[in-house]
């Protein structure tokens, strides 16, 4: 594999879901079980470097040869719980976005059109095997998704101001059964209050997304590489979280004016991340 520079790429936001070892078939719970103990698993930017690296050859590897047996793992009051990276699986699936986040001249120098035929044709015979197959990392670039907010309180939010050595770290952890209830009050008050939304097509598609997974599962949404792209004072002051959660509950008092104003803040505020792209 050609060497990849230790800089990291960043500007990705990620939700991610974290299943119980008891929620995995055998072999595949006896897998990641010893997986867990080992101490040298990969970190957190180690999937993106691997990423680039199949962009470096000619022509790139526009989706891994074969799935990733890494994992994200984490313990919790003593309980084991997993999240697989499927990459060539998110490979497949962010392939097939790609078209509308690129101009098809660039795309097409990234990745030449013959690539991404092979490519979505491997996908649909490994799909036909495969029909139940689903990620347990969504990716987000130069945004946190609003309708990912809903799933989490600002109690569990985490900021870290970051070191020379260490990154700042912005996340939420919250239990499944939390981020459910969330998803199900906040469509009950967005259907009562508007007709339409794309928060509320978001909120159904990551609601049924959430429930293909165990429900002692942890759900998080983490800022990713976003973190190097906001100042450190924008980022201790971002309580998206909170934002969302009181324009939901202004639009179930019935009070638009107050919800106007919590949407505005998250607006202002997520445009200024999405013009920073521009500018790149």
């Amino acid at each position: 594999m050609p060497k990849v520079s230790s800089v990291v790429v960043p500007y990705a936001a990620y939700l991610r879901v974290y299943e119980p070892l008891g929620a995995f078939p055998e072999p595949e719970r006896s897998y990641w079980a010893r997986y867990a103990r080992r101490p040298d698993r990969p970190s957190y930017q180690d999937e993106l470097r691997r990423s680039l690296a199949d962009l470096l050859p000619t022509p790139p590897v526009a989706v891994p040869v074969h799935e990733s047996g890494d994992a994200f793992v984490l313990e919790v009051d003593g309980v084991v719980c997993v999240c697989p990276w499927r990459t060539r699986l998110r490979g497949w699936q962010a392939l097939g976005e790609l078209a509308e986040e690129l101009p098809a001249p660039i795309l097409d120098a990234v990745l030449p059109p013959l690539v991404r035929h092979q490519a979505a044709q491997d996908y649909e015979r490994w799909l036909a095997r495969n029909p139940d197959a689903r990620p347990w990392i969504r990716t987000a670039t130069w945004q946190v998704p609003l309708n990912w907010f809903v799933l989490v309180s600002d109690e569990e939010r985490r900021y870290e101001k970051g070191t020379a050595e260490e990154p700042p770290l912005l996340r939420y952890r919250t239990p499944m059964v939390q981020a459910r209830r969330r998803v199900a009050r906040a469509l009950r008050a967005l259907k009562d209050a508007v007709e339409e939304s794309p928060l509320i097509d978001g909120l159904v598609d990551v609601g049924r997304w959430l429930e293909e997974f165990h429900p002692r599962s942890l759900v998080e949404v983490d800022y990713g590489g976003l973190v190097h792209v906001l100042p450190a004072g924008e980022l201790e002051g971002d309580h998206s979280a909170a934002d969302v959660a009181d324009g939901i509950e202004a639009l179930r008092r019935g009070d638009g004016a107050a919800a106007g104003e919590a949407y505005l803040r998250l607006v202002e505020r997520w445009r200024a991340v999405r013009d920073r792209r521009s500018a790149n």
